[in-house]
């Protein structure tokens, strides 16, 4: 679906470049979390792989396309969610009118569901709506075209705890198996449930590209009233205790994601090649 290949890129010749010897191979079928620090380049890799930005020197294709040609048959089959957005100031069933067409899957029997499950009638302004009621229309239409490739730059930022929730579901339950997801985001909390496949930036480079199975089949993820022994890689304090990462011992665990990328950006080298 994706491939990148010694990806290198800079905004500007005076200053260093942002990524440097990227690689990194996308299947369809998974839901993938792109995380990173502030500044680490997260939207501007997004925005690489549909096509928004150029590459300064490297590849990357996604399903054959060269991504920075634009062409009719790639963008039919990719819709982005930005965080930052505009929307006309027409009805939500103007907006489908207008658009649904551009995509040849487009499902509209599924956007009449995830209308209603968000409770945001086509009757009404979009400009009349909330950023997080605009946000949830727009996650309602992404799924409903079907694309093959989604990109989703913090798709909950805004949505209240129901809607979170709503948005856990419907995205879980409404993806085919030639479907690729890619969600860039800070609230970790809000789609570890969703996601199979990790992908961490820092300094320029991926330091993870990991499953969830490889990672849980080699780290066990706990709560204990001690972070000592040898055998804790790891270990956050909380109300009552820690939050500790141990080697798995016992079979396979649910991941804490963002205990995980707290472990990777600040723990020790022992506990980072454990996940290489």
């Amino acid at each position: 679906m994706i491939n990148i290949q010694n990806l290198n890129f800079n905004y500007s010749k005076k200053q260093p470049p942002l990524f440097r010897g990227l690689n990194c191979d996308l299947e369809a079928g998974r839901i993938v979390g792109l995380l990173g620090k502030n500044g680490a380049g997260k939207t501007t890799l997004l925005k690489i792989m549909i096509g928004l930005l150029f590459p300064t020197n490297g590849q990357v294709k996604v399903n054959d396309h060269q991504p920075a040609k634009r062409q009719p048959s790639f963008l039919q089959e990719l819709y982005f969610v930005s965080e930052e957005f505009s929307i006309p100031g027409i009805s939500i069933h103007n907006y489908v009118k207008a658009n649904a067409g551009f995509y040849p899957r487009f499902d509209r029997i599924l956007l009449q569901r995830l209308l209603s499950d968000f409770e945001l009638p086509e009757t009404t302004s979009l400009q009349r709506l909330s950023y997080g009621q605009k946000k949830k229309f727009l996650i309602s239409f992404a799924l409903s075209t079907k694309c093959k490739l989604l990109v989703l730059d913090e798709p909950t930022n805004g949505l209240d705890i129901p809607s979170k929730s709503i948005f856990r579901k419907v995205l879980a339950g409404s993806l085919d198996n030639d479907q690729l997801v890619i969600i860039s985001t800070h609230q970790v909390k809000d789609v570890e449930n969703l996601i199979d496949r990790i992908l961490m930036l820092e300094n320029g480079r991926f330091i993870m590209q990991k499953d969830l199975f490889d990672i849980s089949s080699k780290l066990h993820f706990s709560t204990a009233s001690s972070a000592e022994g040898d055998e804790v890689l790891y270990s956050e304090m909380v109300p009552g205790g820690y939050k500790v990462i141990t080697p798995q011992l016992n079979g396979d665990s649910s991941v804490d994601i963002e205990l995980l990328f707290n472990a990777i950006t600040n723990g020790s080298q022992k506990l980072k090649d454990y996940v290489r």
